[in-house]
């Protein structure tokens, strides 16, 4: 049986899953194709792994109607405090009363969950999970994708949301700035003493940034923030490898007690850290969304946020094109998706390289200059709000699925 459908997106992951079910939500059909077991992914237990929401993203999520499973797992951020290795001149960033929070934490499990169950009830949707591609087709009618057990999946568009390691873009010759920070960033769930009240901590040292995001409480009331430590790649394996006490006695020395001492440390996992960007995000009959088009640092918890405002403006370009009568795969609608993305993407990724590189040099003098620098951030309200609005995801041209 033929099922072709408007879109076939390789990778149902967080971007490629809300990109079928914003599609859906505008009438665009898909087959969704993911390698992975949504069982595996969604299985219980806090692994650390937690996802910053921002508030463009979060307008996108109440869009296409997953809010209301979400809400009770969110965790408000109400403030981020950045600091250069806690000494005195940090900044904070607290939005007014009325913008609400600046952003919600979540359990990545929690974001699937979501996803899937939404995914379930929408018949414009085809999910094939566990599946792996063994043949990509481009042609001037339309694309397939050939699966391993002789399945052939048809449509109009390819959209890769692969992540980094894209085997469709590598395919499709799209070239790829990168470099390796050879750094690693590390991942935990922290319980500790004191409440976070909402605050995300964001603490360079010369190594590399030590960030604590909050989460909600457990059932039992204990407080949990999530742990994204980046150390030297050389640093890494023995990093790892160290026992939960001594691990514990690491991660409280970098703390000094901002959130009284952390009593219980999750499982531990680490990825490494790399600049990538691809300055052309289509080809013939192909989109390249979330990490398979810009892999950022993850520095300021932009990378997913990233991603979705790739899904808002795709799914917007299709939706008015369709309108038109245009079909999803038309090179005039990719030209525009590239060119709203284009630049968007880049100054990101820029911005958060440089953050990387600017907080990387070490010494006193530039510690010193550092914090000079952010005293002033504090002291400027329009650049404060800047920033501010950076971190909302509310500044630029914003798909309407982004809005409020």
């Amino acid at each position: 049986m033929d099922d072709k459908r408007d879109l076939v997106i390789l990778g149902g992951g967080l971007v490629g899953m809300t990109l079928a079910l914003a599609a859906a939500r505008k009438g665009i059909s898909s087959h969704v194709i993911d390698r992975a077991d949504p069982e595996e992914l969604t299985a219980e237990g806090f692994d650390g792994r937690a996802s910053a929401i921002s508030t463009a993203s979060w307008n996108l999520f109440k869009n296409i109607g997953i809010a209301p499973a979400l809400e009770p797992f969110a965790c408000p951020i109400a403030r981020i405090a950045v600091s250069d290795q806690l000494k005195p001149g940090r900044i904070d960033f607290v939005p007014e009363p009325h913008e609400g929070s600046l952003g919600r934490m979540f359990e990545n499990r929690r974001l699937r969950l979501a996803l899937y169950e939404a995914a379930a009830g929408e018949p414009l949707i085809a999910f094939h999970p566990r599946a792996e591609v063994t043949e990509r087709v481009r042609g001037t009618h339309g694309v397939a994708a050939k699966l391993a057990d002789g399945r052939m999946l048809r449509g109009s568009l390819l959209v890769a949301a692969e992540g980094r390691r894209s085997p469709t873009r590598e395919e499709a010759g799209l070239a790829l700035a990168h470099w390796d920070y050879r750094h690693r960033a590390i991942i935990a769930g922290l319980v500790h003493e004191l409440p976070h009240e909402g605050t995300a901590w964001e603490i360079f040292y010369p190594a590399g940034p030590f960030a604590l995001l909050p989460m909600r409480d457990d059932e039992a009331g204990n407080h949990r923030s999530a742990l994204v430590w980046t150390v030297n790649e050389k640093d890494a394996a023995g990093t790892l490898k160290l026992g939960d006490r001594a691990f514990l006695a690491e991660v409280n020395k970098r703390m000094r007690e901002v959130l009284g001492t952390v009593v219980k440390v999750g499982p531990r996992s680490s990825y490494p850290l790399s600049f990538q960007h691809t300055a052309r995000i289509v080809a013939d009959r192909l989109a390249l969304v979330g990490d398979a088009a810009h892999g950022i640092h993850p520095i300021a918890g932009q990378g997913l946020n990233l991603g979705l405002r790739d899904v808002g403006a795709l799914v917007e370009v299709l939706a008015d094109g369709m309108r038109l009568g245009l079909e999803p795969g038309d090179a005039q609608l990719l030209a525009r998706y590239e060119r709203w993305r284009g630049l968007d993407s880049l100054s990101v990724a820029v911005a958060t390289d440089g953050l990387t590189w600017l907080f990387g040099v070490p010494g006193k003098a530039a510690s010193a200059i550092r914090r000079f620098g952010m005293g002033g951030v504090q002291r400027l309200s329009p650049l404060k709000r800047w920033f501010m609005d950076e971190a909302r995801g509310v500044s630029g041209t914003l798909p309407d699925l982004l809005k409020g």
